[in-house]
């Protein structure tokens, strides 16, 4: 018989990390383990990664609804029993996938777990004073990373556009592909000047200029911009597969980012990119803040998705890095790609139920 608990974690930033909702320097997330009552040695463990203020089941009766995945995990056979709990079904499934396949955090095996394929990843920078940024964006690039992600809306926008001047003085886009995250901090009226503006330094795409749930402001943007839209928020909590076309339909995007724990988990996931396929809308995988337990969920399935329908584009999954108290993972981050060593071992003591 199936049993299973569940635990809070508290993951400690590195540094202090910008966004235009704020500076992060913790994230709170919760583990689930599953095993059988016969074989109690042998367990999966999955993630619920919660994250405060942009999942959408961020609601006061979370704790609430783990344990009543707990105490029926063993009844629950139905997808729509975690339709409106995304990062629980995340959690969960990786959990299952993983005792099924031996408690031994193997999720999805293949050439990336046999450490015979590695994923190609964009460098991430924090958003942070000028100086602090440009400093950043050096050691992302003395890394070997050719595709960088800013974070911008945060800082002025001047400053935000000095430094992308700078990156390109150096570095045409032959050489480095631009991506920017707005996080929605553009208002739909500044929207179109501060495109125009940015589309001066080869940007390759822009994720969320405005907020989410503006769907006709977004879709007149995506109709004229000047640089690729890539919808990121936009995607979070739109959980029924008639909703999701609807979306796609009247807003056609350039890009959509899909996120697992916030997207539905896998099949969510794997639907937002089937429908976006229909449509010839471009797609990449990121993760979410997760821990090394969830990261390592979403590189494995995104090595199996790239596997049937490869991009040719760097994924979001270089966040392993972030934390103090990360759980010790085979995951390595060398230069501007993700890799599994099957000779490390995983380390999940850290981890207390």
């Amino acid at each position: 018989m199936l049993q299973a608990k569940y635990t809070r974690y508290i993951l400690k930033f590195k540094q202090p990390a910008g966004t235009s909702r704020g500076i992060l320097t913790e994230k709170e997330t919760w583990f689930i383990k599953i095993w059988d009552s016969e074989h109690p040695e042998i367990y999966g463990l999955g993630e619920c990664a919660l994250f405060r203020g942009l999942s959408a089941d961020d609601r006061p009766e979370y704790e609430r609804k783990l344990q009543e995945t707990c105490r029926d995990i063993g009844k629950i056979r139905h997808i729509h029993y975690f339709r409106n709990w995304s990062s629980i079904s995340f959690g969960v499934n990786t959990a299952l996938s993983d005792l099924k396949n031996g408690g031994k955090r193997i999720i999805y095996p293949g050439l990336f777990t046999e450490g015979q394929k590695d994923i190609e990843i964009n460098g991430l920078i924090w958003m942070g004073d000028k100086d602090t940024m440009r400093q950043r964006i050096i050691e992302k690039l003395d890394a070997g990373f050719h595709c960088v992600k800013l974070k911008i809306g945060a800082i002025g926008f001047e400053e935000e556009l000095d430094l992308l001047r700078y990156i390109r003085k150096q570095f045409s886009k032959e050489t480095v592909e631009l991506r920017v995250d707005a996080n929605g901090a553009f208002t739909p009226r500044e929207a179109p000047r501060k495109l125009e503006e940015l589309s001066r330094y080869d940007i390759h795409s822009i994720e969320q200029p405005i907020r989410q749930r503006q769907w006709k402001e977004m879709a007149a943007l995506c109709r004229n911009t000047p640089i690729p839209i890539a919808l990121d928020e936009e995607l979070i909590g739109i959980n029924r597969t008639g909703e999701k076309g609807e979306l796609l339909d009247m807003i056609h995007p350039q890009y959509v980012v899909i996120k697992p724990s916030l997207t539905g988990s896998f099949s969510g996931s794997w639907e937002w990119i089937a429908r976006a396929r229909e449509r010839g809308i471009g797609w990449w995988i990121t993760s979410a803040l997760e821990s090394n337990i969830g990261l390592n969920a979403i590189a494995q399935w995104t090595a199996y998705i790239l596997n049937f329908h490869p991009t040719g584009m760097p994924q979001g999954l270089g966040t392993g890095q972030l934390y103090t108290n990360n759980i010790p993972a085979p995951l390595e981050q060398t230069g501007s790609t993700i890799r599994y060593n099957p000779q490390c071992s995983w380390d999940v003591t850290p981890i207390e139920f």
